[in-house]
């Protein structure tokens, strides 16, 4: 097993970038919470060579993102009434938000900006190698993890991909997401890093920023699970929208479930799927409950509409979002989100298999989680879903 040391990769990146500023005074003890948790997964030399080298990624990339901000008054960017969209995994958001990211009057995070966000893409020209990178780097994640294109058949669009909002905090050190880690062999982390919404919604908004700064206006269109941090996300952006998609949670349960392990084999090999299972489930009640007890699930900002509804017609899902956000939804957005509908199907790659038999695997009566679910779905709308 071979040992990281988190002093010595912090000092790396301040003398490679020049730069001893991370925007945060907490973060060089936090990167030690993290590094603390990638040896205790036992990495032998390789794994901890390609730990090292996302570490380094992730620090000098949050060095020159600071240093950036001290450059240019990209500070000073307004945020103008943003619109984002939310729910439980496997409930249809990608898509909401993949629909919304072709509006010409739109901007959407790409995967190219947020895995190398300096200097600003606004001060780049339209052949920034940083495009050709972050394509090369999701050819070697589908290479590696196969079947999350099955599950997730989005991640084809290379750099130009959409990350949620969570791959902001990558660079915070609060997330180990697959997408920053697909060379390091660990498991997913679920837990044990520490954890401040206030302090990563002002992250991502300085990442917004940093992303349209030097650019022509539009608004931005989001995605990301923000259902347990609305206090802070609203008070970070409290113009904004959300638009929150609800799935029959026995569903949502199921299909995580493998989602998770289809990505996981490909970084660790296969995995327990009744560990997966009791995990992702204890994830879906509490997302739940959640949703059913958060002060702000009611707040006038947010739309609630069931996943069936948005199945049954997204485009028309989409036009009510935009009328209840008081934005206009131009005839080309509705034509480029109808023409992405036509040309890309959701099993392009292979069809996506799930059951709902791994929840009763692990001893679940599927009655009995309908039943517990019942107030959730009465109060939202939301179908009991048949599929196996």
């Amino acid at each position: 097993m071979t040992t990281l040391d988190a002093a010595a990769m912090l000092a790396r990146a301040q003398r490679e970038t020049g730069c001893d500023d991370y925007g945060d005074p907490s973060l060089p003890e936090r990167f030690s919470v993290a590094v603390a948790q990638l040896n205790g997964f036992g990495l032998d030399a390789d794994g901890a060579e390609q730990a090292r080298q996302v570490c380094h990624w992730l620090l000098t990339s949050r060095l020159e993102l600071i240093a950036d901000r001290g450059r240019h008054p990209i500070a000073e960017e307004a945020i103008d009434r943003p619109m984002f969209v939310t729910g439980e995994p496997r409930s249809g958001t990608t898509l909401m938000h993949a629909l919304m990211s072709v509006d010409p009057n739109a901007r959407a995070l790409r995967f190219w900006e947020v895995m190398y966000p300096s200097p600003p893409p606004g001060l780049a020209g339209p052949d920034n190698p940083r495009r050709a990178r972050a394509d090369a780097d999701w050819r070697e994640i589908n290479a590696r993890l196969p079947k999350w294109l099955h599950s997730h058949p989005y991640n084809d669009m290379l750099g130009d991909g959409l990350p949620e909002d969570e791959r902001t905090w990558a660079f915070d050190f609060r997330v180990m997401t697959p997408t920053a880690w697909w060379r390091v062999p660990m498991p997913a982390v679920v837990g044990g890093l520490p954890v401040d919404a206030a302090a990563q919604y002002r992250l991502h908004k300085a990442m917004l920023q940093q992303f349209q700064y030097a650019r022509p206006h539009k608004y931005w269109v989001l995605k990301g699970f923000h259902g347990f941090r609305l206090t802070e996300l609203f008070a970070t952006y409290p113009d904004a929208n959300l638009v929150w998609l609800h799935r029959d949670p026995v569903q949502v349960a199921a299909s995580r479930t493998m989602m998770m392990a289809d990505i996981l084999d490909g970084i660790v090999g296969p995995v327990d799927l009744a560990v997966e299972a009791k995990k992702h489930l204890e994830m879906t009640r509490a997302g739940i409950a959640n949703t059913m007890s958060h002060p702000l699930v009611d707040d006038p900002r947010i739309l609630h509409v069931p996943y069936t509804d948005f199945i049954a017609d997204p485009v028309a899902t989409v036009q009510r979002y935009y009328r209840f956000c008081g934005r206009p939804l131009t005839g080309e957005a509705e034509t480029a989100m109808r023409h992405y509908l036509a040309h890309n199907r959701g099993d392009r790659h292979g069809k996506f298999h799930y059951s709902t038999s791994v929840l009763t695997d692990i001893g679940e009566d599927l009655d009995a989680l309908h039943e517990e679910f019942a107030p959730f779905r009465e109060r939202f709308g939301v179908r009991i879903e048949k599929r196996d």
